[in-house]
């Protein structure tokens, strides 16, 4: 006989949804009784994508900090170390779960993965049922008016603010239904998710991973720097941004969460100002749903250009070019205060992502899969599809992406979104005595400045690996010849 309803054993099987607010599989499964939330570390079913070295640091304290919250409520979090499809069936005949519940994820393997569990449950006999959450949208309710998925942001813009708002976010439950017996647990630690050797300070004392910081973060955000966000966010040198990303993609605050904080903010603050900073940050909301959208169209996309004639682009193979750049070594201040930005805390500033892309792709003419995978082992917002599109998107090939003979110039950037300096001297402290109208472009000053400022270019900071006006004129022959070929490959096929 089937179990009654009271007792019925529900496992919430959690992957980047590590909170108990707004998480709709947590709700449907205590109103069927008894929840077993299970947390599978399985890194080899992530394909070519597992969690890098930051998101491991940063998944340790946010499955810890989901923890205590769990016991806050009357249960815990059941953590096991194998492959996703036999541990939860193992679970299920272990505990006599009837269901197990989960919230969608939109990349290509964990849905692959995904497919093959819901198989092996259900020939199991256990239900399954996945929820939405990690996202605004699905993927499949913003396309066209051919039902095709849009390739272009704007008018999938445009059809998201033309749909109707994104829907309330649920309430926490205030306590969840045990299980008579819980199942067998490995502890934490056993994941080995921390580095051996602690490089992690700058991350500690940059970050509060789980759903408290999340909601801390917010709400600095909103009563802070939400007002001048529309000028703020490209000036890197000031705290103009929400650095939600982290709390984002670990799903320690749900999308929805932060939507309708920021329209509910906005609605007790009229005025011009504040509502162009909304506007401006609710587009970046959307920006990230267009990214899991065109990855959930376009799988290939994290290897392959969404342009084809990129597949042929003569790209170079400089190993100490590409350290160079991954050290903050490059001799250019602002490319190089990013990197070490991101080495230090996991983290960069929007805008210097943009410069120090473009940079590895086109002064450099490196790979832009090389800096994905550089982004993807070091950042903690490490994201598959933002870090994709981002990615091409800087490199020129992607859906909607910036023409690649847009060639940012890391001098004229510094100067025009660090003008004082800040935030280069913050991360590169040797440059900080020159004068502000040499800081981003330190060979160029007199040699009597840089000794009262006490740097020697070579010694104390590198010389510019490449010269800016060289490179450009390099990155663009190098388009041009991509595009002949192009043409050459065209009229054969024809």
């Amino acid at each position: 006989m089937p179990a009654d309803k009271k007792s019925d054993v529900t496992l919430v099987w959690l992957r980047r949804d590590l909170r108990i607010d707004d998480q709709p599989a947590l709700l449907a499964a205590a109103e069927r009784g008894a929840v077993v939330p299970v947390f599978i570390w399985a890194p080899e079913d992530e394909g070519d994508w597992p969690p890098g070295a930051a998101s491991r640091w940063w998944l340790h304290h946010s499955l810890a900090a989901l923890d205590s919250e769990l016991r806050a409520r009357g249960s815990r979090l059941t953590i096991l170390r194998m492959q996703s499809k036999s541990g939860l069936r193992y679970l299920a005949k272990q505990t006599g779960a009837s269901a197990v519940f989960w919230m969608r994820s939109y990349d290509p393997v964990t849905q692959a993965r995904d497919d093959r569990v819901e198989i092996g449950l259900r020939i199991a006999g256990v239900q399954v049922r996945c929820f939405k959450g990690a996202s605004l949208y699905e993927p499949w309710e913003v396309v066209n008016k051919q039902g095709r998925p849009y390739r272009v942001f704007t008018p999938y813009y445009r059809a998201c603010l033309a749909l109707s708002s994104p829907d309330r976010p649920l309430p926490a439950p205030r306590t969840l239904p045990a299980p008579t017996n819980w199942p067998d647990s490995c502890e934490l630690e056993q994941l080995e998710l921390l580095p051996k050797i602690d490089w992690a300070a700058g991350l500690r004392a940059a970050w509060s991973p789980g759903a408290e910081g999340a909601a801390k973060r917010l709400d600095d955000f909103l009563e802070h720097a939400l007002a001048g966000y529309a000028e703020a966010r490209d000036r890197p040198g000031e705290d103009g941004v929400s650095r939600l990303s982290p709390h984002l993609h670990f799903g320690e605050i749900s999308p929805r969460r932060v939507w309708h904080a920021v329209c509910d903010f906005l609605a007790t603050r009229p005025g011009r100002a504040h509502r162009a900073a909304g506007e401006a940050f609710l587009r970046q909301l959307i920006w990230r749903e267009f990214a899991y959208q065109q990855l959930f169209d376009f799988p290939g996309a994290p290897a392959e250009p969404f342009d084809e004639r990129f597949a042929a682009f003569p790209w170079r193979d400089d190993e100490q070019a590409l350290r160079a750049w991954q050290q903050g070594r490059t001799g250019y201040p602002l490319v190089d205060a990013g990197m070490r930005e991101l080495w230090t805390t996991g983290w960069m500033h929007n805008r210097v992502r943009m410069i120090a892309g473009s940079f590895l792709v086109k002064h450099l003419l490196l790979p832009w899969q090389a800096g994905a995978r550089w982004f993807w082992d070091t950042l903690v917002d490490a994201d598959l599809a933002n870090n994709t599109l981002g990615w091409q998107w800087v490199a020129g090939c992607g859906a909607d992406a910036a023409p690649y003979f847009r060639v940012f110039n890391p001098v004229a950037q510094g100067r025009r979104f660090d003008a004082d300096g800040r935030y280069v001297c913050r991360w590169i402290p040797e440059l900080s005595k020159l004068p502000d109208r040499w800081i981003h472009e330190p060979w160029a000053a007199p040699a009597e400045t840089l000794a009262r400022a006490g740097v020697e270019l070579g010694r104390d900071y590198p010389e510019p690996i490449v010269d800016h006006v060289a490179a450009r004129a390099r990155a663009l022959a190098a388009f041009a010849a991509m595009r002949r070929a192009a043409g050459k490959r065209e009229k054969k096929r024809k």
